[in-house]
C-alpha cells in the first residue's frame, strides 16, 4: 500500500512520554472507504440496521463533497491510503489490569490510570479505533449517571442515543464530517440526569497509534436540567514519516440552566492532520465553556460552535495554539446568538516560531431575535521570529441594533528590549523567551484544573525545545 509521503521535518528519534509507541499487535487493520469497508466495522460492531444506514447515507455524501476552498492545503490526503479501521483489542474492559500490557504501558507513562484514582469520577482509554477502557465509580452510576464508550452505548441505550446523534452535527455538514460518520469507532457517551452535580471531572483519553492510520471517535454528552458536568479529553499520537488522520466528532446538549465545562488538551504528532468537528446546543440560562491547548499536528482544521438557543444562555471560549516548523494550525470558533440575553465570552491566544502558522477564524451571528445580547471577541498572537505567521479572520453578522459587540485583536513579536533585560537578570537567551512565552499563555492556563495547567506548561516546554514529534 503505497504511503503519503510527509515531511523530513518529524523526527521520529524524538523521544518523549507523547512518542511511545506500542508494539503494534492490531488484530484487524482496513484501508480507504468503500461499502464493503463500512459493512464490515457494521458488522463486527453488531450495530441495528439505522446506524448503518447513517453509515452508508455519510459515504454517498463524502464522495459528493468537495474538499475545503478556504484554509490550508489537504489535497494530498488520499483517503485510500489511510488505514480506516484498526482494531487493537479483542474488546473493552472495566479493570485496568485487563488492558493488553502493550496497550497499558502506553497509558500508563501519560498518566491516565493515576490520574483517575487521584482526581477524576471516572475515565476512559481509545487505542486507535477502538475503546480499550470506560469506568465510573459506583456512587454516580447509582445516580443515573451514564458513562461508557459509544459502541456500549448504542448497544445499552439505543432509543436515547438515536435521540440525539447526528442531531447536533448533521451529516452533510462539511466532506470530512461525512467521512466521520462513515468510519465513525470507539469515543465517549456521557448522560446527566437533571439536579446532578459531579463534584470531579470525567476524562477521556484518545490515543493513535499505528502509523499510517486514521481516527473517528464520536462523543456524545447530554447534561439534563440544573446539572452540571466537567469533562476533559487528552489526545496525542506518536511521530511517524506517514500521514495520520484524526476526523473525530464531538455533540453536546447543554439543557435549561444546565453547565458544562469542556477541556481539550490536543498534542498530535506533526504528521497529523487534525479535522475535528464539535458543536454545542444551549438551551435556556445554560452555559457552556469551552477550554482548549492546540499543540502538535501538521494542520489543524478546528472551529467549535455554540449554538445559543435558550434566553440566558451563555458560551466562554478559551483557546491557546502553538505552531512551530511545518505546522498550519487554523483554529477558532463559531457562535449563533438565537435567543434574547445570550452571551458570549472569546479570549484566543496563539504562538507561532520556527515559521509556524497560527490562524484564528471567527464566525459569528447575532439574530434580530437575539436582542440584548453581548458579544467580546479578544484574540493575541505573539511571533517569536520573523519568519513565522499570523492571522486573524473574523466574520460577524450582527441583525440586531440592541446588543454590545467589541472585537479586538493584536499580534507582536518577542521584543529584544524584554529578552535583554531578563538576561541581564542571569538568564539566557532561550530562558528568557521561554519566560515570556510562560506569561503569555499563563491566563489561558489558569483555565485549566491544576493537573492539565501542568500538562499544558510541559509541552509549551517541549516546543520551545523543538522535541515534540
Amino acid at each position: 500500500m503505497a504511503k503519503t509521503n510527509v515531511e523530513e521535518y518529524v523526527d521520529v528519534k524524538t523521544r518523549n512520554i507523547y512518542n511511545e509507541k506500542a508494539e503494534n499487535k492490531s488484530l484487524k487493520k482496513e484501508y480507504g472507504l468503500t461499502r464493503d469497508i463500512i459493512e464490515k466495522i457494521s458488522k463486527e460492531k453488531n450495530e441495528p440496521k439505522w446506524v448503518l444506514d447513517i453509515r452508508l447515507k455519510a459515504l454517498d455524501t463524502y464522495y459528493k463533497l468537495d474538499n475545503p476552498d478556504w484554509g490550508p492545503d489537504i489535497s494530498y490526503l488520499h483517503i485510500e491510503d489511510i488505514a480506516t479501521y484498526v482494531k487493537p483489542v479483542e474488546k473493552e474492559v472495566r479493570k485496568w489490569e485487563d488492558v493488553p500490557e502493550e496497550i497499558r504501558d502506553v497509558f500508563d507513562k501519560l498518566g491516565i490510570p493515576e490520574a483517575e484514582k487521584t482526581s477524576l469520577a471516572g475515565s476512559g482509554a481509545q487505542f486507535d479505533s477502538e475503546t480499550v477502557y470506560h469506568n465510573l465509580t459506583n456512587d454516580l452510576k447509582e445516580k443515573g449517571i451514564i458513562y461508557t464508550s459509544f459502541d456500549e452505548a448504542l448497544r445499552e441505550y439505543p432509543d436515547l442515543v438515536k435521540e440525539y446523534f447526528t442531531k447536533a452535527v448533521p451529516i452533510h455538514d462539511h466532506k470530512y464530517i461525512a467521512l466521520h460518520y462513515a468510519l465513525f469507532s470507539g469515543g465517549s457517551f456521557v448522560y446527566i440526569p437533571k439536579h446532578t452535580k459531579l463534584d470531579r471531572p470525567l476524562q477521556s483519553y484518545f490515543r493513535l497509534n499505528a502509523p499510517g492510520a486514521g481516527q473517528f471517535e464520536h462523543t456524545l454528552i447530554i447534561v439534563e436540567e440544573d446539572s452540571e458536568l466537567q469533562f476533559i479529553e487528552g489526545c496525542s499520537a506518536p511521530g511517524y514519516n506517514e500521514l495520520n488522520l484524526h476526523a473525530g466528532c464531538v455533540e453536546l446538549f447543554v439543557k435549561k440552566n444546565a453547565h458544562l465545562r469542556f477541556s481539550t488538551i490536543e498534542n498530535w504528532s506533526k504528521n497529523m492532520l487534525n479535522l475535528n468537528t464539535k458543536k454545542c446546543f444551549v438551551e435556556e440560562n445554560g452555559k457552556i465553556e469551552w477550554i482548549m491547548g492546540s499543540f502538535g499536528s501538521k494542520v489543524s482544521m478546528l472551529y467549535p460552535l455554540s449554538v445559543l438557543n435558550g434566553e440566558g444562555a451563555s458560551c466562554e471560549f478559551t483557546n491557546i495554539s502553538f505552531a512551530g516548523k511545518g505546522q498550519n494550525l487554523d483554529t477558532g470558533l463559531k457562535l449563533i446568538h438565537n435567543a434574547p440575553r445570550t452571551t458570549s465570552v472569546v479570549n484566543s491566544k496563539s504562538i507561532s516560531k520556527d515559521g509556524g502558522i497560527c490562524t484564528f477564524r471567527s464566525n459569528a451571528w447575532v439574530k434580530k431575535q437575539a436582542k440584548g445580547s453581548k458579544l467580546s471577541i479578544s484574540c493575541e498572537s505573539l511571533m517569536m521570529d520573523s519568519i513565522s505567521r499570523s492571522d486573524t479572520i473574523p466574520v460577524d453578522t450582527i441583525e440586531t441594533d440592541d446588543v454590545e459587540f467589541a472585537h479586538e485583536a493584536t499580534v507582536g513579536k518577542i521584543s529584544d528590549e524584554a529578552i535583554y533585560y531578563l538576561m541581564t537578570r542571569g538568564l539566557s537567551e532561550s530562558e528568557a523567551k521561554a519566560l515570556i512565552v510562560q506569561g503569555f499563555a499563563e491566563p489561558i492556563a489558569a483555565s485549566f484544573p491544576v493537573e492539565y495547567a501542568v500538562e499544558m506548561n510541559r509541552l509549551i516546554g517541549l516546543e520551545l525545545e523543538g522535541t515534540i514529534g
